[in-house]
């Protein structure tokens, strides 16, 4: 085509480049301009004249930039198919624009430099090394034209071994290839990035006046401005370096790094003093240092986050490489040399170094807070971290690598980070501070030893919790405004730092418990001596009280930690004679001397009495002074008069309600961690409780319980059946009373009576106020409480023979294991009828005609509280509410805690009825009956919210703790219709959220707004997850996986991936299992859940679904003969996942898995399942008989079992979902070159897998 053509056809090019670009186009004229531009690139055969004429630099940035781009399509996607002369005319015309076609480097845009390596790595990838022999010398020749081609050339080395290691973004042969040749020519490569980082750093330093790293220092010369643009085009060149060289650190080997005398690190180190170099070199060091310790998890945190610090077009880059780190480490750690390669980098330990390390520091923090100085911190203090762990590695070890002279100079460094204002550079020394004092030899070392106070003295001041963004009350503030988007993320992260540095402060006290104690000490009685500052911010409890924020507050807080976690660690560390009691007993002294009305402050008293009680263990005759103070904050109130006041109180804070029940908690666990202690005490606790218990008013139904917990957990010592039992009688009076009455009974067994009842249809004009039903939901409350405490804390003794001679045991089963029984037993089976009663009336509550009858004030009173909302949808609740705000600011509010505590009490009783009174529960008459049709009545109007709680606190423990015996009476009459009914259910929701996935916006309900919809379909993934969990833990044996239930219940999102991702082939099914299979309809069930559930959008279900359950459930019914259509059901399932979740790594592994089990097991019974394979999209029908013909033929089944799988994997790729960004991206096709390996001569196995794709050999060496 002539000149004028391509002329012409560049012009419009320009127009339409310049209407894209341009904000004021229309959207119309827009997308024509953005298809001609789309269109070209596809279908126009001079691509290549075209794009260089545009990427001419008389051009505007924004056409050369399109220029490049089209030359850059042409490479990734035309390559294959352009004849070797035009291949190299466009070669020759990339390097010459390299050479002559761009700006100069102080001018040249940035993304012109970024697409014009990108097209050279393109090229090389496809031509590199066979048939561009001279690739390097090339680069090296354009290097020595100038600083601008110098900087475009180490862009290329870095997006080259980023491409080739990093991302592996290239088929597997051409990566050996590449990586291969770039290891053999590792040695020039690295000279020549440390040639090009010397001399540029040099000609920098003498055009800036710098003095030369081995002249005094003098005071340097102002910098000639003629000379100025010529000195920072060698920073940038210098910059590109150290920024190619972070992207080889981490994966050549370590001579490079350590040749001539470890030259790299010593350069690195002298450029820490380079302002506008240091952060590269800091960067370069980190990586350098921290080989082999990158794969630990607590790195990955502060390295994501360093990368979103700080961002400039110079280094950014090299700040953002933080991430890739991380890849590279996953993908070339196996070569990053053996232990004993690296006893060179303890040079940096010397005198030099760590002189360079330290004076880099200081000045960087002695110019104050200034972003690129703080990240350049932030890498210091990294690197010093990193030398911590290598150190840890090296010593003790089998190499003869000492304790380095320098080490009390590098603790002084490293506290000087702890001690910094930064809270999150506080942070990043405490993984290194744990390993230290862990670690075998070190923590012997007098220096380290030596360091142990100034630890703890730096500890009383982190702990301190100041430093909130939007704060000016610390010189933390500022920087957290760096580090944190809002007070609530400081917070998140505070509360990780905080625990952090308690696990490190009980390593140190285990090396020097009697220095922590003494710290505590003084602490604490500084505290309980200072005036109270309630600060600039009151506390709405009321006036002159702590806010969470008051400077007094804060200082009880970090004080309290402090004090428990070395006083915790002091009792486990010293043997009893070398305990310091006295000194102990007058810290518990002064504790229980001091009054305050601060409900703040007064909580942090508790836990001190908490962490101060076992000095009574030596002193009994302290214990009733102790439950003196407990009691007294049991009834705490900021109003003192509201004690006695009968009317309606005003509503707690959360900060009095938890000093009440934080009193409560710490009896209960005294009670429970001592019994033997207070048991002397017992009449005059049980006086004390039942005084308390006199006033219905006094206390809340959930403190009334848990003193009533405290007795029982006493009772259990009375190691008596008979007097636990009169005991408890008498404890349980009051509430056996109360709800065997005739009008309780009324009102538990009718729905209208119970709303009725407890004011849910009444209509309230002040709903802060008024509340007259409260004592009649507060009654109800009462007994649920009561029964459960009594339910959960009775138990026998745990020695046989005690608990065969005070008579609870009663007999032996089968097997020899005892049958005990519980004194609770009789008291309890007695209300069950009751209980009952009440959860099915609580069920029916939610059926339309009842939710019709309650009154305008309680039309919600069902609903979730705004508190489970957030919770479900993350959203963090501020902080000031969750201490100053009301507990229920509304009669509404209570109403929803009522109703939603009442609900999860209920079942938590008969959750705990199992485990607590064994074969006396399992055996109750009709047991299977009442559960149906009480806990199992309606349940099509339950909302999810409710059905959760069921599942995880009722129905697992219940099957959990069910005997053998009363498997087929009791287990499988329950939960064959329970799963029929919840995979119902569950398919139906799913449906829903499928259906209004493909709607489109304007098509959605007005009614239903988005927020609501994430909070619907956010609640079915975790009943899903509840759903699966449970049958799992039912039906397969914990010898085969591990069943982490807590993260079912409250599970965090999709990502939070298991690694072991194949099902473990010890996977067994439980007694329970095998007997749940053995009933069809039962059996029917668990496998329509598990299989359908593989397509639910739920990535973190359909993950442990596949590993856990599916196969062993599938297992047990394969000797069996199963229909055709059940076996293509069960294997279109397991690929329908692979379509849904095939984009994530974990699930897509597992169901291949799965896939291959079922195909190779079944397909040798059912050829309907080949019939499946063929519908899968693209697949290869010769490759699928190869395979066929293989697995159907015994003699021929030699084949590696992985690559059986890999061939399978390729016939079934297909239906591989991918992530929505790849599914319209077109493919990249890069042809295989003659390889570089010697191949050796396959066998006769090898080579028939060799051509199962239909391909021979020689395909894979065409050019």
């Amino acid at each position: 085509m002539s000149a004028e053509q391509v002329s012409s056809l560049c012009d419009q090019l320009v127009k339409a480049v310049t209407v894209i670009m341009d904000p004021a186009s229309t959207q119309r004229y827009r997308l024509e301009a953005l298809k001609f531009c789309e269109e070209f690139k596809e279908k126009c055969p001079i691509c290549v004249p075209c794009g260089l004429k545009l990427a001419e630099k008389t051009q505007t940035a924004i056409v050369r930039h399109f220029g490049l781009q089209i030359l850059e399509h042409v490479v990734k996607f035309r390559w294959n198919n352009m004849p070797r002369l035009e291949k190299v005319y466009l070669k020759n015309n990339v390097m010459g624009l390299i050479s002559s076609g761009t700006q100069s480097i102080l001018e040249e845009e940035s993304h012109i430099k970024d697409v014009l390596s990108r097209i050279v790595v393109e090229m090389i990838k496809r031509e590199w090394p066979q048939h561009w022999p001279d690739m390097l010398k090339e680069l090296d020749t354009l290097s020595k034209q100038g600083e601008t081609q110098t900087e475009l050339v180490m862009f290329i080395l870095l997006r080259l071994a980023e491409d080739v290691v990093t991302f592996q973004t290239l088929p597997t042969q051409r990566r050996r290839d590449i990586q291969q040749t770039l290891t053999q020519n590792m040695e020039k490569i690295f000279s020549f990035l440390l040639t090009t980082l010397q001399q540029n750093v040099n000609k920098y330093r003498r055009m800036v006046g710098a003095p030369q790293e081995q002249e005094a220092l003098t005071t340097p010369q102002k910098t000639d401005l003629a000379q100025e643009p010529k000195a920072q085009a060698n920073c940038r060149v210098g910059i590109a370096a150290l920024n190619t060289l972070a992207g080889y650190i981490d994966w050549v080997a370590l001579s490079h790094i350590t040749a001539d005398n470890c030259k790299l690190l010593e350069m690195l180190c002298l450029l820490l003093n380079e302002p506008e170099l240091q952060i590269g070199a800091a960067e370069c060091l980190l990586i350098a240092v921290s080989r082999k310790f990158w794969r630990s998890p607590s790195w990955r945190f502060p390295l994501t986050f360093f990368s979103s610090t700080f961002y400039d077009c110079e280094v950014g880059n090299i700040v953002t490489s933080c991430v890739i780190w991380q890849l590279r480490e996953i993908t070339a750690g196996s070569k990053q040399g053996k232990l004993e390669d690296r006893k060179p980098l303890m040079v940096l330990f010397g005198d030099v170094a760590m002189h360079y390390i330290l004076s880099a520091a200081q000045t960087a923090d002695g110019e104050g807070l200034v972003e690129k100085h703080y990240v350049f911190l932030k890498r210091l203090c990294q690197v010093l971290c990193a030398l911590g762990s290598q150190l840890c590695a090296l010593l003790g070890s089998d190499s003869d690598v000492e304790t380095p002279a320098n080490f009390g100079k590098y603790l002084d460094s490293f506290l000087a980070f702890t001690t910094h204002p930064s809270q999150f550079l506080r942070s990043s020394t405490q993984i290194t501070w744990g390993a230290l004092f862990r670690h075998e030899v070190l923590s012997r070392d007098p220096l380290l030893l030596a360091m142990i106070p100034k630890y703890l003295r730096a500890s009383m001041t982190n702990l301190v919790k100041v430093g909130f963004p939007s704060k000016t009350d610390s010189p933390s503030c500022e920087y957290s405004r760096f580090d944190f988007d809002s007070d609530e993320d400081f917070n998140a992260f505070f509360n990780s730092f905080r625990a952090q540095q308690g696990e490190v402060m009980r390593m140190a006290c285990r090396l020097d418990p009697q220095t922590g104690f003494q710290m505590a000490g003084e602490w604490l009685k500084y505290q309980l001596t200072s005036p109270v500052d309630t600060g600039p911010m009151n506390s709405k409890t009321g006036e002159g009280l702590c806010s969470i924020f008051s400077p007094s507050f804060v200082q009880w807080d970090a004080m309290t930690f402090f004090s428990e976690s070395v006083i915790s660690q002091m009792f486990r560390t010293l043997d009893k004679d070398e305990i310091p009691v006295n000194d102990g007993i007058d810290l518990l002294q002064l504790v229980l001397n001091f009054e305050t009305k601060d409900p703040l402050i007064l909580s942090c008293v508790l836990t001190n009495v908490s962490a101060l009680f076992p000095f009574v263990t030596y002193r009994p005759e302290y214990l009733p002074q102790v439950l003196s103070k407990l009691f007294a904050s049991v009834t705490f109130e900021v109003i003192e008069e509201s004690k006695f006041v009968v009317s309606v109180q005003a509503p707690r804070t959360r900060a009095v309600k938890n000093v009440r029940r934080h009193a409560c908690s710490s009896i209960i666990k005294m009670c429970r961690d001592y019994p033997q202690l207070v048991l002397p005490n017992f009449e005059m606790l049980y006086n004390h409780v039942k005084q308390l218990l006199s006033n219905e008013l006094l206390l809340t139904q959930m403190e009334k319980c848990a003193l009533m917990e405290a007795l029982v957990l006493i009772s259990n010592q009375f190691k008596d059946y008979e007097r636990q039992k009169v005991f408890l009688e008498e404890l349980m009076a009051p509430v056996a009373g109360l709800w065997l009455s005739p009008e309780m009974q009324r009102v538990l067994s009718d729905p209208e009576a119970f709303i009725s009842y407890v004011g849910a249809d009444n209509k309230i004009a002040d709903p802060v106020l008024e509340d007259p039903s409260g004592l009649n939901r507060s009654r109800i409350s009462f007994c649920v409480y009561t029964i459960l405490g009594v339910v959960k804390r009775a138990r026998w003794p745990a020695a046989t023979e005690e608990a065969k001679a005070g008579g609870f045991l009663v007999g032996y089963m089968p097997s020899g294991s005892p049958i005990y029984r519980n004194p609770c037993t009789e008291q309890v089976l007695k209300l069950l009828d009751n209980l009952l009663a009440l959860i099915r009336t609580h069920n029916n509550l939610y059926m339309p005609e009842m939710v019709a009858r309650l009154g305008e004030t309680f039309a919600k009173a069902l609903d979730m509280l705004e508190v489970e909302k957030n919770a479900i949808l993350g959203l963090p609740q501020p902080l000031l509410e969750l201490y100053d705000s009301p507990v229920y600011k509304t009669v509404l509010e209570r109403m929803q805690g009522f109703f939603c505590t009442l609900y999860d009490n209920c079942f938590h009783i008969l959750g705990n009825a199992g485990p607590s009174m064994q074969q006396d529960f399992y055996t109750v008459e009709g047991l299977a009956t009442q559960l149906l049709s009480s806990a199992f009545i309606n349940l099509n109007n339950i909302p999810d919210y409710r059905l959760r709680p069921m599942l995880r606190v009722f129905v697992k423990p219940l099957v959990l703790s069910c005997p053998s015996e009363y498997y087929e009476t009791l287990v499988c009459p329950m939960l064959g219709p329970l799963v029929t009914y919840l995979h119902a259910r569950l398919s139906q929701k799913w449906q829903v959220i499928n259906q209004r996935s493909m709607l489109c916006e304007d098509e959605a309900a007005d009614d239903n707004p988005e927020s609501q919809e994430m909070l619907e379909e956010q609640l079915v993934r975790l009943l899903t997850r509840e759903v699966m969990d449970l049958i799992t833990v039912c039906c397969v044996s914990k010898k085969g996986v591990e069943h982490n239930t807590t993260a079912a219940v409250d599970g965090d999102d999709d990502e939070a991936m298991a690694t072991d991702v194949t099902p473990s082939a010890s996977a067994e099914l439980t007694e329970l299992g095998k007997c749940l299979m053995k009933q069809e309809d039962v059996c029917t069930a668990l496998l329509i859940t598990a299989y359908t559930s593989l397509s639910w959008k739920d990535t973190l279900s359909c993950q442990r679904t596949t590993t856990q359950l599916c196969w062993p459930l599938l297992k047990q019914v394969l000797p069996g003969n199963l229909l055709p259509d059940a076996v293509s059901w069960f294997f279109t399932s397991v690929l329908k996942g692979l379509q849904t979740h095939g984009q994530h790594d974990g699930c897509m592994a597992a169901l291949v898995h799965l896939a291959f089990q079922i195909y190779e097991a079944l397909r040798p019974r059912y050829a309907e399942l080949k019939a499946v394979m063929e519908q899968i999209p693209d697949i290869q029908r010769d490759s699928l008989e190869q395979f066929d013909s293989k697995l159907l033929n015994p003699t021929l089944q030699k084949v590696a079992d992985k690559r059986r799988k890999d061939h399978f994997k390729r016939l079934i790729t297909g239906c591989i979902g991918k992530p929505l960004g790849e599914q319209f991206r077109k493919e990249v096709h890069i042809r295989n070159l003659p390889s570089l390996f010697k191949k050796v001569k396959p066998s006769l196995e090898t080579d028939v897998l060799e051509n199962e794709d239909g391909e021979g050999l020689t395909a894979l060496f065409e050019p």
